[in-house]
């Protein structure tokens, strides 16, 4: 089993190169474009969702067998085809300066693709190194619950308030404090119980302690 070096990273305008439409590539296209990721889908079918994509051009989509041409100039590739024969030739064809999953062949992939969880700027990534993706899962769901919708409005808040206390705060002494209170469970109790202006109001008195000189 590879020994997985976690990171995050920024496909952003980046070509990415789905080869397959069916369901596991539409999963695969729908977490790209929330990376913001140029897609192109290299299929000669391609599921409804990914259909309607294409229309909207929100995607590309080759109607055509997998040739090796059709990884140029790809930062990412995912095959996803329901044949290993082809996802086996999507990992050859692929130079050793891009990267590729091939959603059946661990071994033949230089990353694999964790169960994530998203609230807004927070991103949680799961992942079992292949070894039971199902349980992956299940703790993926559990996380959901830990960490429900109202941790979107809460991050957001926060990037908010520190970027406010970063930039309106001179004593760096201060400002580390600041910080460091800024993450009283107060304010997450004020944003789950939807007390939003009181919230508001308790971080402006936090930041008035670190303005008044």
């Amino acid at each position: 089993m590879a020994n997985y070096y976690p990171m995050m990273l920024n496909i952003e305008n980046q070509l990415v190169v789905v080869v397959g439409g069916g369901k596991v590539a539409t999963r695969k296209v729908a977490s790209l474009l929330k990376a913001q990721a140029h897609v192109t889908v290299i299929s000669p079918e391609i599921s409804p969702k990914l259909k309607r994509l294409f229309e909207e051009n929100t995607i590309q989509w080759r109607k055509k067998d997998f040739a090796p041409d059709d990884l140029n100039d790809a930062f990412l590739i995912i095959a996803a085809t329901n044949s290993s024969k082809i996802n086996e030739l999507v990992a050859q064809s692929a130079s050793k300066h891009q990267i590729c999953n091939i959603v059946d062949r661990e071994e033949l992939s230089q990353f694999i693709v964790p169960s994530v969880v998203r609230r807004g700027p927070l991103t949680i990534a799961v992942s079992t190194s292949g070894a039971n993706p199902k349980l992956a899962k299940e703790i993926k769901k559990e996380l959901e619950e830990q960490y429900d919708d109202s941790y979107e409005d809460y991050i957001l808040f926060l990037q908010r308030a520190r970027r406010q206390i970063i930039d309106e705060v001179p004593d760096p002494m201060q400002k580390s404090v600041l910080l460091e209170e800024l993450l009283d469970s107060q304010f997450l109790t004020l944003t789950k119980t939807k007390h939003i202006e009181e919230r508001n109001q308790l971080f402006e008195k936090l930041l008035k302690k670190g303005t008044i000189q």
